[in-house]
């Protein structure tokens, strides 16, 4: 393996580490907070267009070639 192969597979799996503990944050603090299923939703609807927004400017970079 190569010093660029460990450093991609490093950045996909500490990226994807922070996004689970993103979600245990938010999961936690709407329990704590007693949000109700309204509020859940409305909490992880804010987190995931945070992540689609991520995922798609990822996209976006590899298919224009852009850096």
């Amino acid at each position: 393996m190569t010093f660029e192969q460990f450093e991609e597979y490093s950045l996909w799996l500490g990226i994807g580490a922070l996004i689970l503990f993103m979600v245990f944050i938010v999961w936690n603090l709407a329990k704590d907070s007693k949000a109700g299923r309204f509020g859940t939703f409305i909490l992880f609807l804010a987190l995931g267009l945070g992540l689609l927004g991520f995922i798609i400017k990822t996209v976006l970079v590899e298919v224009l070639g852009i850096g």
